[in-house]
């Protein structure tokens, strides 16, 4: 499969305000979006098509966040993208959780823009 000129993104996250400030942030970045309310959502969308990166809430109904890389981890796939974190937990033992799922990065919420885009960018690379 050819390379994609433009980066797509799944966003997931159960806050609908939240998710579509993320969404804006990114796609004024120059990235495709696609956004998922839940774990569930997400992980179905995921096999549908192919993201060249996720962000992923922790805390959301159904499916968490965790469970959601576990999950996408055990593909082909899905096995090396980059995967960031996004949580109101600062706990370190969230941050071991995260890592030990799968996850490439870790951002505390809240955040401003200008940190989000930096670590998508540091990840993307």
């Amino acid at each position: 499969m050819p390379p994609r000129s433009v980066p797509s993104i799944l966003v997931v996250d159960d806050s609908p305000s939240l998710r579509r400030m993320i969404a804006a942030c990114l796609r004024a970045g120059g990235y495709e979006v696609t956004e998922a309310a839940d774990g569930d959502q997400a992980q179905a969308l995921a096999m549908e098509a192919s993201f060249d990166m996720l962000l992923t809430d922790q805390i959301m109904p159904g499916m968490d966040g965790l469970t959601l890389i576990r999950n996408l981890r055990a593909t082909e796939r899905y096995a090396g993208i980059p995967i960031l974190m996004l949580t109101t937990e600062a706990d370190e033992r969230i941050r071991v959780q995260a890592r030990d799922a799968g996850a490439s990065g870790f951002l505390p919420k809240p955040f401003d823009p200008e940190q989000l885009m930096a670590a998508v960018a540091a990840l993307g690379s």
